[in-house]
């Protein structure tokens, strides 16, 4: 255990944890809503400090972000715990495992090793991932400083639910994030994910004011967060903070505790694509299905083909020193070619 950051004592014993937007105030021998931050006799502690159970080189695009560094990997990592309940959780048996069993497992490993091992591995980056970084924040600072030293960009692929002390912390060593927008309803985030929308949308603004480059995913499911209006709503909000802000919009397949939903149909991500495109978004792509058009970056200016994936391995087929061969617009991004 480490002594946890973005905390304050009371005087009852209690603390109030403010690294996340739960705000959770612990009781002595408590647990907040993440499951991995403890009141040890009125201190707060981190129980996953430096404790990894996920390591992987990934492509870039798989986290997903298709503007920053396109073709790179990135080495992952993550700690136990979230601070979402999502009934859809894809990685439940890491991400809610220590509120339903009070488990916390993983490797002890050092923030240099992270470093030298995605160096060795000739990484562009490194992700904090599969669970919510948030959570894990103290070690994801003591990791992103000497990979930003050695040349490495850090990236977190997130829920977005950090408060506004927690961002300020992580924004100067940020380079790139992906924010899970899961919905554009307060009732979705409250019903479906234990949380709300608002700091959400706050996070997005405030990482974009920090010039750190950020991607937007959002998980279609059928019935829940489909609605043409809501999502044409959500659409909106992202153009009016940056038009060149791509939104990913991906399928959902049936899992943990959601499985009365029917996995997204093809022609539902095409639909949402097509609102995001036509709200006056340059960059919409569809996710978990086959779909040449939805994967591929077109000139927001002259239409011609930029970069074209398939799966996680991306072409450049357009573009030379980051803008279009043929009309010379600029295709928004970091780190292109």
């Amino acid at each position: 255990m480490k002594e946890a950051k973005f905390y304050e004592k009371r005087d009852d014993g209690s603390v109030h944890c403010f690294l996340c937007a739960q705000h959770c105030r612990i009781a002595p021998g408590e647990v907040g809503t993440c499951g991995v931050r403890k009141n040890e006799a009125g201190t707060l502690m981190s129980l996953n400090y430096g404790r990894l159970v996920a390591e992987s080189v990934d492509p870039i695009e798989k986290k997903p972000l298709f503007h920053y560094h396109p073709g790179s990997t990135s080495y992952s990592i993550a700690a136990m715990g979230c601070n979402f309940s999502c009934l859809f959780c894809q990685n439940a048996d890491i991400a809610q495992t220590p509120k339903e069993k009070g488990l916390i497992l993983g490797r002890e490993t050092p923030p240099g090793l992270v470093v030298a091992r995605a160096r060795e591995a000739g990484c562009a980056s490194i992700s904090y991932t599969y669970t919510e970084p948030t959570i894990f924040l103290e070690y994801a600072l003591d990791v992103m400083a000497p990979a930003r030293a050695a040349g490495l960009g850090n990236v977190f692929v997130t829920n977005g639910f950090m408060t506004a002390q927690a961002l300020k912390a992580a924004a100067p060593l940020l380079d790139a994030a992906n924010v899970d927008l899961k919905a554009f309803s307060d009732d979705f985030y409250r019903t479906i994910c234990g949380a709300r929308l608002k700091p959400v949308c706050e996070t997005i603004e405030a990482m974009l004011a920090a010039n750190v480059w950020v991607e937007v995913t959002t998980l279609v499911i059928p019935g829940k967060n489909d609605d043409p209006q809501e999502l044409k709503d959500l659409a909106a909000f992202l153009v009016g903070l940056s038009p060149d802000m791509p939104w990913h919009v991906t399928a959902f397949h049936p899992t943990y505790r959601l499985t009365d939903r029917p996995p997204t149909p093809p022609e539902t991500l095409r639909r949402a694509r097509d609102i995001g495109l036509a709200a006056g978004l340059r960059y919409v792509y569809t996710g978990n299905i086959a779909d040449a058009a939805g994967e591929t970056t077109s000139c927001h200016s002259c239409g011609r083909p930029l970069v074209n994936r398939r799966g996680f391995r991306s072409v450049n087929v357009g573009l030379s020193g980051g803008a279009c061969r043929d009309c010379g617009a600029p295709m928004a991004g970091v780190g292109l070619p």
